[in-house]
């Protein structure tokens, strides 16, 4: 009688974050045992998978927790990260770029077959042609975008050593489970309040279903023709700005309509009132919400395999419908698990 072989086992690192919890449950679904690696405990709403995942606590700038959480692990998923709300330039870089140099190295000495680094399409600043291909010159906005740029070169030098690694640059992601900014946007949708956008809402801006983007992840992960790519993924099926915030309050059954706001004044502002703490967007929103943003796909249909399944309108409404069933059940914070603080956007919510 053959004895079964043991399952092949990932580590995620943000494992118990918005991102790490869906890839868990799409490795699960294809009979891979996901470790997850992060500095929070796995909340109660992933009580469904915590005796079916490895939950191991550490933080990626202890090395020494790296190295003891890639024991018996074949594929690293590396999407730990600090987000640019509330969280210093030294945190996000130590984080960012400290972290994932370790990663990297501990999974080279490791032995590990390969490697996905989540990085973002905020390396790409806010460039005045579009659609963006993964040649377009990197001009980051912000600190988060700078961080991830130098966690490419890292992942590069990598590369160099030997260490098979693909990156992957998503667009903004939603799906069931994200709040964060979407929180905010879907509060005011149920009072059916006004939404401020910076600009007119004619640009096209880009976004990502969470389901596609762990597809991309997967198959960039177990594609052994696929090595050391840098590849962009994004839905592709988007309208305007206006168009697409249309569908969902048709969809909600809500009076919300969209205030625009002149785009240069409120950035301005918004950017002061960053520098103050005061409020829950970062340079990479309200420096991006108002112009085009949206990049070229076809790299990663081409050698994935992949595509996207859910269009701009699609992934809103999808991560609304969650939000109804769900709202209430949730706390504050600084992930895309919780619900932001509002900050200076309580009072432009009375005005509303």
């Amino acid at each position: 009688m053959t004895t079964p072989s043991a399952p092949s086992r990932w580590l995620i690192t943000g494992g118990t974050g918005f991102l790490g919890s869906h890839i868990a449950r799409r490795l699960l679904n294809d009979g891979i045992h996901p470790v997850l690696f992060d500095i929070v405990p796995l909340p109660p709403d992933d009580a469904d998978i915590a005796d079916r995942v490895t939950f191991i606590q550490g933080d990626v700038q202890d090395r020494e927790a790296i190295r003891q959480a890639l024991e018996g692990v074949d594929v690293v998923i590396h999407a730990a990260a600090a987000l640019p709300i509330q969280v210093s330039k030294r945190k996000i870089y130590a984080t960012n770029v400290r972290g994932t140099r370790y990663v990297l190295h501990e999974a080279l000495k490791a032995g590990i077959r390969r490697v996905v680094f989540i990085s973002s399409t905020a390396v790409y600043g806010v460039p005045k042609i579009h659609p963006i291909d993964e040649t377009s010159p990197l001009h980051p906005l912000g600190h988060y975008g700078a961080s991830k740029v130098v966690g490419e070169q890292l992942c590069r030098d990598y590369q160099a050593r030997g260490l098979e690694v693909n990156i992957i640059r998503p667009k903004t992601f939603l799906g069931t489970g994200r709040l964060g900014v979407f929180e905010i946007l879907f509060e005011w949708i149920a009072e059916g309040r006004r939404i401020p956008l910076l600009g007119n809402g004619t640009n096209h801006y880009q976004l990502l279903e969470v389901t596609d983007l762990v597809d991309a992840i997967v198959r960039a992960a177990t594609r052994p023709d696929v090595v050391n790519e840098t590849m962009n993924v994004g839905a592709d099926r988007f309208q305007t700005l206006n168009e697409d915030m249309q569908a969902l309050f048709d969809h909600a059954g809500s009076g919300s309509r969209l205030w625009h706001l002149p785009a240069r004044p409120g950035e301005l502002a918004l950017r002061v009132l960053e520098l103050l703490r005061l409020s829950p967007l970062a340079a990479w929103h309200y420096g991006t919400m108002w112009r085009d943003s949206y990049v070229e796909v076809d790299k990663a249909k081409r050698l994935l395999g992949w595509q996207p399944q859910y269009s701009n309108a699609e992934a809103l409404i999808r991560a609304w419908d969650w939000y109804i069933e769900n709202k209430g059940r949730y706390d504050t914070g600084v992930t895309h698990r919780v619900a932001w603080q509002k900050g200076a956007l309580a009072i432009l919510r009375r005005l509303s």
